[in-house]
Order: C-alpha cells, then sequence, then structure tokens
C-alpha cells in the first residue's frame, strides 16, 4: 500500500476516534489492571524468565496489571464457547468431538509476539476448565530456505509469499474441526530453516494460541466469488501488539547485538558469519536488515492488519503496555 495512502486511512481513523466511532473501547494501564479482579497470579519470576524473549523486559508487575486482566477476559470467552458448543451439540442430537478456541496473535518482528504467546498459553492453561492449551508458531510454515532461494524470496522471508499457507489452512481445518494427533513443521532459528522431518504435533486442546507476523492478514476476494479461506477465519479471538516504528528498530538491533553475542556464536547459528563483526559493522547491518525486509513488511503487510484485532496492546519505548483497545461486542 502506498504510504500517501496509508497516511490518508490513519488521518480517517483519526477523525474517526475524534467523534466516537471507535469499534475500540480504550483503556489505560490503570484501569485495565483493574480488570485483574481477585485473579490469581499463577506465575513466579523463576518461570516467567523461562518464558521471556531474548531482548524482553516483561515483569510480574506487568504479568500482574496486562496478562492477568487479559487472561481472566478469554477464560470467560472460551467458557462461553465451550457452553454455546454442548448447547449446539444437544440441539444437533450429536455427540461431536470438541473443537478449540483458537486466538491468534500479530504484530511486527521484535515486538514480543512470541513471548506474548508464551505467557498467556502458561496463565490460560491454569485456569480448571481448559487445562490443555497448545502454541502454534507459523516459523514453521515458511518455505525452506532451499525453496525460497530458487524462487528469489529468500529477502522477502516472512513476506506472505513465503509461507506455505495452504498448509498452514489444512492444519488449522483439522485442529479446528476437533481432529486429533495433528502434526505441523518445526522451525530452527538457529539455523534459519525449517527442520526436514520434524514435526509437533496437536492433539484436541482446549485452546489453540497462533502466533505469526501474518496471521490477520486477508487477501483479495475472487471475481468468480468462490470461497478462499484466510488464517484468521479459523480464530476466535485476536490479539495484535503493537508499537511505533522507531521503537521498534531500536528494539531489533538490540536483538540482533544480543544474538550476535549468543545464538550467532555458535557454529550451526546460520548467521554465524556475523558472530565476529565489530559494533559498527553490526550496527550497519542489522538496520539494513530492517530497512529491506522488515520495514517494508510492516508497512505493507502487518499494520494494515491491526484494525482487524479484537484486542490491541500498545507498547512504550520503556517495553511496558500503557495503553489496551478492546473490540466492543
Amino acid at each position: 500500500m502506498p504510504r500517501k495512502l496509508r497516511e490518508a486511512k490513519a488521518d480517517i481513523m483519526d477523525k474517526q476516534l475524534s467523534i466516537g466511532l471507535s469499534p475500540f473501547r480504550k483503556f489505560n494501564r490503570e484501569d485495565w489492571a483493574k480488570l485483574r479482579a481477585d485473579t490469581p497470579m499463577t506465575l513466579d519470576e523463576r518461570e516467567l524468565d523461562e518464558l521471556r524473549g531474548l531482548n524482553e523486559r516483561i515483569s510480574l508487575e506487568e504479568v500482574a496489571e496486562i496478562y492477568l486482566p487479559l487472561s481472566r477476559l478469554l477464560s470467560l470467552y472460551v467458557e462461553s464457547a465451550q457452553s454455546l458448543f454442548q448447547n449446539t451439540q444437544k440441539f444437533l442430537g450429536g455427540n461431536g468431538f470438541k473443537v478449540p478456541y483458537v486466538i491468534g496473535m500479530a504484530g511486527s518482528v521484535a515486538v514480543g509476539k512470541s513471548t506474548t504467546a508464551r505467557i498467556l498459553r502458561s496463565l490460560l492453561a491454569r485456569w480448571p476448565s481448559h487445562p490443555k492449551v497448545d502454541l502454534l508458531t507459523t516459523d514453521g510454515f515458511l518455505l525452506p530456505n532451499k525453496e525460497l532461494e530458487s524462487r528469489g524470496l529468500m529477502n522477502r522471508k516472512g513476506f506472505p509469499e513465503s509461507y506455505n499457507v495452504q498448509k498452514l489452512l489444512q492444519v488449522l481445518s483439522e485442529i479446528k474441526a476437533g481432529k486429533s494427533n495433528v502434526t505441523a513443521p518445526v522451525y530452527s532459528h538457529l539455523t534459519y530453516d525449517v527442520i526436514p522431518g520434524e514435526t509437533i504435533t496437536f492433539d484436541r486442546p482446549d485452546i489453540l494460541v497462533v502466533e505469526g507476523l501474518n496471521v490477520l492478514q486477508t487477501g483479495t476476494p475472487p471475481d468468480d466469488g468462490k470461497a478462499i479461506p484466510f488464517v484468521s477465519d479459523f480464530f476466535d479471538f485476536s490479539v495484535f501488539i503493537d508499537a511505533d516504528e522507531t521503537v521498534l528498530r531500536k528494539w531489533y538491533v538490540e536483538r540482533f547485538f544480543r544474538l550476535r553475542e549468543t545464538a550467532f556464536r555458535n557454529p550451526k547459528s546460520y548467521f554465524h558469519r556475523y558472530a565476529a563483526l565489530t559494533d559498527e559493522v553490526t550496527t550497519e547491518i542489522a538496520n539494513n536488515i530492517w530497512e529491506s525486509i522488515n520495514l517494508p513488511n510492516l508497512r505493507e503487510n502487518v499494520l494494515p492488519t491491526r484494525q482487524r484485532a479484537d484486542l490491541i496492546l500498545r507498547k512504550e519505548a520503556n517495553h511496558k503496555i500503557e495503553t489496551v483497545k478492546l473490540r466492543k461486542l
């Protein structure tokens, strides 16, 4: 989408917000935190440390004020969906398999999607009504590097065309239908590639969290009117994690430096060649990758899906979520 068109749409959205036409209800941090009510804290510092991403600074305070209210809300939604399913089965006179409640998680590279997904999974799994919560990341559905190279798409990795969308849709369809033992491919961030022959199995979870850059994206409907499914069609609820472009760039560069000191030092790492670079060259390379790949993808494919989410978590430069927008029912 051309930048001028994006800016024009943003201006329209701002005007709509100013006259009260927003489909979202907006909460500041303090008001959202109150919605936790009496939801108990079920994570400790050690567990949270295991869930944090490489460059994440989420504290137990953040979990208490942001993620516990969210887990409470989602728990209510899940219980309502389970009740509706049971009543529908009675109406139809059948004994169909239970189907999972599917939560989509979208946002930019370096915004903290994976950490948020892991924390949410852990919190939801500790509610008594839905103990089985699985996490599906869309990285496993990236095309193998050899195929990306043959198609000239290595510099478009993470863009919609770099994924095996049909395979992702098949897996989601089978899980959503209540099929048992559904397998999905696994991605290695060390080798920067799909691991041949390795899979993860999903066996009728109560909740499935689906995390990825473009999971809220749709396409242009066909002229012939034939049905084309989108990944988001399988979602019961969706979350978008938001932050300013300048902040995202800063976090990406900081993460690149952290990786240089950790994962890149492994000889098996796809980026091992970056391990011995000077700070100056590392900064230049990280910014070039951001400018040429991540920023265009953010503007063209990720940001335009923000308003499709049911919940928008807005992060500030200190990594804290200060604003929450919840879609009105």
